[in-house]
């Protein structure tokens, strides 16, 4: 793959039907169902970019330099608007962005050992600055519907495994809450997931053996799955809509997708509990699962009609259709970035 195809960072939106593709080239916009590419960021505008977020499908990106020809240094967040076809606010930080996060009323920025929460998009002011342990993964997750009624944001907490949960809707209100957090895994956190709705947390150690899913509200641990034996990289984790089912991905180059609503359809080792395995011969292993490229980071998440998309950094797009009773078989492979390319209707 020459330079200018290298990509550097896919990432979904908040509904699940696009992805952002940032490349040492530009930024690339694909829509899903059907695979389309939708805009098109040419190196002049935009610079070689580490990292892009959607709000939803619309106007705006929030955009940070990377790679090896960045226009901008990586501690300045910028916001383009696609309509006005130019950036139209940018944010200078005190250190390297380590990811971003938007709702259509909050902007969340995570550094090395800090999250800014800023009200967005007008005014885009400061809220306040939240001090965390070193979080070089920039792991940091905001549940998106504006509708719900939970408004959280959670981080990596000051204990190691630890995650910190904020509610956002009590900290715009000017009520000071006590710091809640649920003490997750005795090892460092590698991935963390939210629902649409923030009332279900997934989150993963280093180890990314277990993924463990938490009630938001009462803190509670309700579902332990396992992905795999052997100690894994956890490059992302997914709930689908209606939150019955959780995807996640890893550098084994599987893609585990697991009933967390119906539990009984995970598949279980059938071994006395209690037996030489112990708690491990009790797990719940995914309901059905596909292979990907595993040399290549990819991330994952629900379509429609029971399908999860696999889309990776070598360029190749998964979409494989499942059943409840652990039937998984592809429905489609691209190229993604052959979609359209060179083709001059980037926004039609």
């Amino acid at each position: 793959m020459s330079n200018d195809r290298k990509v550097i960072s896919v990432k979904f939106n908040q509904d699940q039907g696009c992805f952002t593709c940032c490349m040492e080239s530009g930024v690339r916009i694909y829509n899903i169902d059907p695979l389309v590419e939708k805009s098109h960021y040419d190196i002049e505008m935009v610079g070689s970019v580490s990292q892009c977020d959607m709000l939803f499908r619309t106007n705006l990106l929030a955009i940070v330099s990377g790679g090896s020809r960045p226009k901008f240094a990586d501690n300045v967040l910028l916001i383009y608007d696609d309509l006005l076809k130019k950036f139209i606010l940018d944010i200078t930080f005190p250190s390297s962005i380590r990811a971003v996060r938007l709702r259509r009323d909050k902007l969340v920025v995570a550094l090395l050992n800090q999250v800014h929460v800023f009200s967005f998009p007008t005014p885009t002011q400061r809220l306040f600055t939240l001090e965390t342990k070193e979080n070089p993964r920039g792991l940091c997750e905001v549940s998106p519907l504006a509708s719900a009624e939970k408004q959280i944001l959670v981080f990596p907490g000051h204990k190691v495994g630890s995650v910190q949960i904020v509610d956002l809707s009590c900290t715009e209100m000017g009520i000071s809450s006590a710091a809640v957090w649920i003490a997750a895994h005795k090892s460092e956190l590698g991935c963390l997931a939210i629902n649409q709705q923030g009332t279900r947390l997934a989150t993963a150690s280093y180890q990314g053996t277990l993924i463990r899913v938490w009630d938001t509200t009462s803190r509670n641990q309700l579902v332990e799955l396992r992905r795999g034996s052997d100690p894994a990289t956890v490059y992302c984790i997914n709930f689908s809509r209606d939150s019955d089912y959780l995807c996640c991905s890893s550098d084994k180059g599987t893609v585990h997708i697991f009933a967390i609503k119906n539990t009984n359809l995970n598949k279980r080792m059938i071994i006395p509990s209690g037996g030489i395995l112990g708690k491990y011969g009790e797990s719940q292993w995914a309901l059905a699962n596909f292979t990907v490229p595993p040399e290549s980071a990819c991330v994952c998440a629900f379509g429609p009609n029971s399908s999860v998309i696999a889309v990776c950094l070598d360029g190749t797009f998964h979409k494989y259709i499942f059943t409840a009773d652990g039937i998984c078989n592809r429905e489609s492979f691209d190229v993604y970035l052959d979609v359209c390319d060179d083709d001059e209707e980037y926004f039609s």
